[in-house]
């Protein structure tokens, strides 16, 4: 050490340069540098050197001759010596604060795994014992005890939490809102929407799915009225009259970004219902479809509430059970009631038993059920309503109650306050069912706050009791999330065998095809665009011309059967001494023009754009028989109607058209010497296909009559076909004689005057006396001039236009329309189901192991 005294002391190089270093301002809390960092770079340690008292004078002198401005130097430096300091301690501070966070947290979750530890050691110490230590049942060792450990301990602390909270309750109840949503785990939450794949998967196994809340109660026990009170909306119908006739599957969700509630039913495809009269309309008429004789149903009403008021939950509400049966009731409907509640008060379901606090115990209903269901009381909570109409003691020995134990305990709520209209129809009222007037709002808060004050004013009695709707929805919500984490793994088990099972038929049957119905569609949409481009280039001028030239020469024919074949001077038409005749040519003359002038006023327009739009229509059904489109109606009466649409566009277009374009041929026909001998030869045909076909007629009736016996029956008729006397024959018989005659008698004209078309019509001079061939130019020149412009105004138009619609049309398909069009074949239907149970079962398998791995991972973070 150093001391001031004349002779030498011993001091360490570490010293000296220290002070060197403090003396050149080396250290500073801004450079955050020590000075033992400069001492080593320096000197070597352990090592002394000896100086004298004068020398240590000396170096005093000259430090004090730099005081003054070193010292003003420091002083300037004051202002960042101490910012510098506050951020340290700053930091200093907020290092231990987080080291100390860090380490309590670690200690809490030590004594939650050894309180986890204990309960799951001595959970078969549990399954015997009730709350109060009696025997509650016999209970059993390993794997039952190890899947209730977590669930006992979970809602023993959430027991504990409740009882310390309705000790410290205080006027924060008097707040409107529920702060029960601050409470709700994300976790719940993915593990309803996967509970919501698996019931799309298999809504009727009861191993492919994950728990829900089961609410079972008699009628009148008030049953609906604590759902709706954990709802906030009165949306459940109510009567004396059995109106709960089939399960109400109900999904509660979440949505804090919304402050709307709405109401889907997924089943129907209605989807944001804001309307609650409408949601209780829909549930009674639902209900009400189960016929009378039936009673009651085990097809379940699948039911989907959204709101930011809500807990996430799954529950079901089953139809309620009845002591008697009435008189317009069926005699078994007891049986049914609990054949339907067995079948979901199955594990792994949780249990809500509802009974009236005004109805002894012993007498529940839901209590004798949910005891045959679950014998431990390990899956049931008994839920008490009505406590407001019983004495506050007697409340509290039935919530206490030792006689009915639970391991999940009871809760006691008051739904309805006094005088309350609704508590009418829990009671059993007969008024009607939507004759209530009264504010639905005010009158549920009212009923909270009736509940609020009346726990308030007992407090002192319930001290040690679980009360109150909004603890039941805490309760719920904790006890639905351990149930349904601690059904994840051997869900997980189950759908993977399934998903195994899906894929090795998928693999089989289709060959691992990917198939959607939109695809689907798209695809047979596509040959069928195909097919018409086909028919477009089969469709030309040439087609058109002979649609259109067939009905034109048939109106030939019966222009000339009307006008001509008629007449019995049409022999002298042909004959030499007619053409000196004038007054007779000029008949005839006369004769062919009034034929010509009908065959051109016939409205050729409207007639021709008819004949092609009929043509088109046909053809195209003809290409829709032939592809898979043929069995699925939807979308053939789609095609049609597009089809109809784009032609009805330029159909009266396209008619005024060609009307206008032939209006020159209603007033005068010019015929080339080429133009007749064409129609020379079209008439021949026409004529020698009519005969034949009149041949054909005549020699069936004459093989169905007998050519004897018609060779009597048309003798007859020649003789006198006045008379009534039928001589033996019958009507049919002479109607066939009657046709057998007449066809005999064409038959011999139309010979007749294929020979004059041969003989005497060699140009157009002769046109009078072969109005065949004159009437069969002018069709075919009105045929030729209609054509032009049908195939321009109609047929183009309608190619271009009616793939471009169809698309369109189909695109305003929704998912719901194009399932059911796929669906129509059932190997489709097949095909499509099955790959979407395969797609369902792979995404809930990925969810239930993304939230496998989080709680794994969760718990190893959680261990010290």
């Amino acid at each position: 050490m150093l001391q001031l005294t004349g002779r030498a002391v011993p001091i360490t190089r570490q010293a000296i340069v220290r002070q060197a270093i403090f003396r050149r301002g080396y250290y500073s809390p801004l450079r955050r540098v020590h000075p033992t960092s400069y001492y080593h770079s320096f000197v070597r340690p352990s090592r002394f050197l000896y100086v004298s008292h004068e020398a240590i004078h000396q170096l005093s002198h000259k430090r004090n001759a730099s005081f003054f401005p070193k010292m003003i130097a420091r002083v300037i430096r004051v202002p960042a010596y101490i910012g510098g300091g506050a951020a340290a301690v700053s930091s200093y501070l907020a290092y231990k604060l987080e080291e100390a966070t860090h380490f309590s947290h670690n200690k809490l979750a030590q004594l939650k795994e050894l309180a986890q530890t204990m309960k799951e050691r001595f959970g078969d110490t549990f399954g015997r014992q009730g709350p109060d230590g009696d025997n509650g049942g016999e209970g059993t060792e390993g794997e039952e005890a190890l899947a209730t450990g977590a669930l006992l301990a979970s809602l023993d602390n959430n027991d504990a939490e409740a009882k310390r909270a309705n000790e410290e309750d205080d006027d924060d109840d008097d707040e409107e809102e529920d702060n029960t949503e601050s409470e709700i785990l994300n976790l719940t939450k993915q593990m309803i929407e996967i509970r919501s794949i698996l019931n799309k998967v298999d809504s009727s196994s009861a191993n492919l799915t994950l728990p829900s809340i089961v609410v079972i109660g008699s009628q009148s026990s008030g049953k609906s009225s604590v759902l709706e009170s954990i709802v906030g909306k009165e949306f459940l119908p109510k009567g004396s009259n059995m109106v709960t006739r089939r399960p109400i599957e109900l999904t509660l969700v979440n949505t804090a970004s919304s402050n709307e509630t709405t109401a889907d039913f997924p089943s129907l495809r209605a989807y944001n219902i804001k309307d609650f009269n409408e949601v209780k309309r829909i549930l009674m008429e639902l209900n009400m479809a189960v016929p009378s004789t039936e009673a009651v149903s085990a097809d379940p009403i699948q039911l989907t509430i959204k709101s930011s008021r809500v807990p996430d939950l799954s529950l079901v509400d089953l139809p309620g059970y009845i002591q008697v049966e009435a008189a317009d009731q069926p005699y078994e409907l007891k049986s049914k009631i609990r054949q339907v509640c067995e079948t979901y008060l199955a594990e792994p379901n949780i249990i809500l038993a509802i009974s009236a606090a005004d109805v002894d115990l012993a007498n529940s209903s839901a209590l004798r059920a949910s005891k045959v269901a679950d014998p431990k009381g390990t899956r049931t909570i008994g839920v008490i309503t009505k406590l407001d109409l019983v004495e506050p003691a007697r409340a509290r020995e039935i919530l206490n109650s030792k006689k009915y134990p639970l391991k999940m305990g009871y809760v006691g709520v008051i739904t309805k306050s006094p005088g309350s209209q609704s508590r009418l129809f829990d009671s059993g009222s007969k008024s009607g069912l939507f004759k209530r007037n009264t504010n639905k709002e005010v009158e549920l808060e009212q009923t909270r706050s009736f509940e609020r004050n009346y726990f308030r004013e007992n407090k002192s009695v319930f001290t040690n009791c679980q009360v109150s709707t909004k603890r039941l929805r805490e309760k719920l919500i904790k006890i639905l999330e351990v149930s349904m984490s601690n059904a994840l793994e051997p869900t997980s088990r189950v759908i993977q065998q399934e998903l195994d099972d899906t894929s090795y038929l998928f693999k089989v049957e289709f060959n691992d095809r990917q198939l959607t119905p939109k695809s689907y569609l798209l695809n047979n949409v596509d040959i069928l665009k195909l097919a018409i481009k086909e028919f477009q280039e089969k469709f030309n001028r040439y087609e058109l011309k002979s649609i259109l030239k067939a009905d034109l020469d048939q109106r030939v024919l019966d222009l000339l059967a009307s006008r001509y074949w008629k007449d019995e001077n049409l022999q002298e038409l042909s004959s030499k001494k007619s053409e000196k005749d004038e007054s007779s040519a000029l008949y005839w003359h006369k004769k062919l023009e009034l034929s010509s002038s009908s065959l051109t006023k016939i409205g050729v327009g409207r007639v021709s754009t008819t004949l092609v739009t009929n043509a088109i229509l046909r053809e195209l059904e003809n290409i829709l028989d032939m592809t898979q489109l043929k069995n699925h109606d939807l979308i053939k009466e789609l095609v049609n109607n597009t089809a109809v649409n784009v032609l009805n566009t330029k159909y009266y277009a396209t008619a005024d058209q060609v009307e206008n374009c032939i209006k020159p041929f209603k007033y005068e026909i010019d015929l080339e010497e080429r133009d007749w001998s064409v129609a020379v030869d079209h008439s021949t045909k026409l004529m020698r296909e009519e005969l034949r076909q009149c041949n054909e007629r005549l020699q069936a009736i004459k093989n169905t009559v007998g050519s004897r016996k018609l060779q009597q029956v048309t003798t007859y008729l020649q003789q006198d076909s006045a008379r009534q006397e039928t001589l033996g024959f019958s009507a049919l018989l002479l109607e066939r004689g009657r046709e057998a005659a007449f066809l005999e008698k064409r038959s011999q004209l139309l010979s007749f005057r294929l020979k004059t078309l041969k003989n005497r019509c060699h140009s157009t001079a002769d046109k009078d006396i072969c109005p065949e061939v004159f009437l069969n130019a002018v069709s075919d020149k009105l045929t030729s001039t209609a054509v032009l412009f049908l195939n321009v105004e109609l047929l183009s138009d309608f190619f271009y236009n009616f793939p471009i619609e169809l698309d369109r049309k189909l695109t305003a398909l929704s998912d719901e329309q194009v399932e059911m069009f796929a669906k129509e074949d059932p190997r489709i239907a097949r095909h499509i189901e099955l790959q979407k149970r395969k797609e369902l079962l792979t995404l809930a398998l990925e969810r239930i192991d993304s939230i496998l791995v989080f709680k794994k991972s969760y718990k190893n973070v959680s261990q010290p």
